[in-house]
């Protein structure tokens, strides 16, 4: 597939872009083994894991977990990149999760057939664009697939279905639910239990919304 200059190759949707830097107080709030290193506020002699990772003791038994960070080779080895999801109309879902779920557009990639379409297990030619868009640290990529034999009609998932059932954010669930219609998505008004909602955002994908004070409640453990 031929790419315009302004658009970066990828070698697939899959492996996706390097994830976005944390801010200080982003890293605050990541789990304690995830941020194993000297105290902020005085250095103390590390000790070494099995696998060689120098910890801070103090750091764990702040958290009530001496062993916590006995694990932090494994979670330096492997860190979450994004979640994928195809859409059939790329600058229709991209507006749908900015100005209703508060999303910012970070990047736009034109995959390449070679060695994409092995990679994602599809025939060539693909005629694929990526967006990403990031909110808190998570990265969503809205995957579309111009070639009319990829193109598929979008499928009404429900919640007892194996795999990845739906996406849940905490919001003003009133201001957010009455602008749901508008930007193309649907309010499962059957779902109203008074303080939460599920939506379908424009190709079905299901959205749960949560007051504020449960992310209040998650932040505080």
């Amino acid at each position: 597939m031929q790419q315009s200059p302004a658009h970066r190759p990828s070698t697939c949707g899959a492996t996706g872009p390097p994830a976005p830097r944390r801010s200080r107080r982003a890293s605050q709030s990541l789990p304690i083994a995830a941020r194993c290193s000297a105290s902020p506020t005085r250095r103390s002699s590390p000790a070494a894991n099995s696998d060689g990772v120098e910890v801070d003791r103090r750091l764990a038994w702040r958290a009530g977990r001496p062993d916590a960070c006995e694990d932090a080779g494994v979670r330096d080895r492997v860190v979450v990149n994004h979640l994928g999801q195809c859409v059939t109309d790329l600058a229709r879902s991209r507006r749908f999760y900015e100005e209703l779920l508060g999303f910012e557009f970070w990047r736009e990639l034109a995959l390449t057939d070679d060695p994409s379409a092995r990679l994602l297990g599809l025939s060539p030619p693909l005629g694929a664009t990526v967006f990403y868009l990031r909110r808190d640290g998570f990265v969503l990529e809205l995957i579309h697939f111009a070639d009319p034999a990829h193109r598929r009609a979008p499928v009404r998932r429900a919640m007892d279905e194996p795999g990845l059932t739906h996406l849940s954010v905490s919001c003003d669930v009133a201001a957010v639910r009455s602008r749901v219609a508008e930007l193309g998505g649907e309010v499962l008004t059957e779902t109203d239990v008074g303080a939460a909602v599920f939506v379908r955002d424009p190709d079905g994908q299901l959205i749960e919304l949560l007051p504020l004070a449960y992310a209040d409640r998650l932040a505080n453990g």
